[in-house]
């Protein structure tokens, strides 16, 4: 049985990774080699691609950080979560500058082999 909640902290453990070398190696083991990544903002496809693109949205947010927002569940082989970004100290339901939730698909592996994000709250 998946644990969501275990996901959805190696998801933003990735996505809060500053070190590009470190990031690369947590993004190997959390998503499948050929991860198709998709929201509003990007599309990429490779553990690669998806780990630039995140070093790439970590300097348009300096010091921000991801956190869950709420609790994670899913089904079969998905998972839906809600997060938030926004510096450390920002609290409360609408503490956090960016918001919005994804959905991950997981391999046969156990690893993230797809993600379709969302965003509901953006900095105008």
């Amino acid at each position: 049985m998946t644990d969501y909640q275990d996901v959805t902290a190696s998801y933003l453990a990735v996505w809060n990774e500053a070190d590009p070398a470190a990031r690369q190696g947590l993004a190997e083991k959390v998503f499948t080699a050929d991860v198709r990544y998709i929201d509003p903002l990007m599309d990429v496809q490779g553990v690669a691609a998806l780990a630039a693109a995140i070093g790439a949205a970590q300097q348009q947010f300096p010091g921000w950080r991801f956190r869950g927002a709420g609790p994670a569940d899913g089904h079969h082989n998905q998972v839906r979560f809600g997060w938030e970004l926004g510096p450390a100290d920002a609290v409360g339901p609408d503490g956090a500058p960016v918001a919005g939730f994804d959905v991950a698909v997981l391999g046969d592996d156990g690893r993230i082999s797809q993600v379709l994000g969302f965003l509901d709250r953006v900095p105008g």
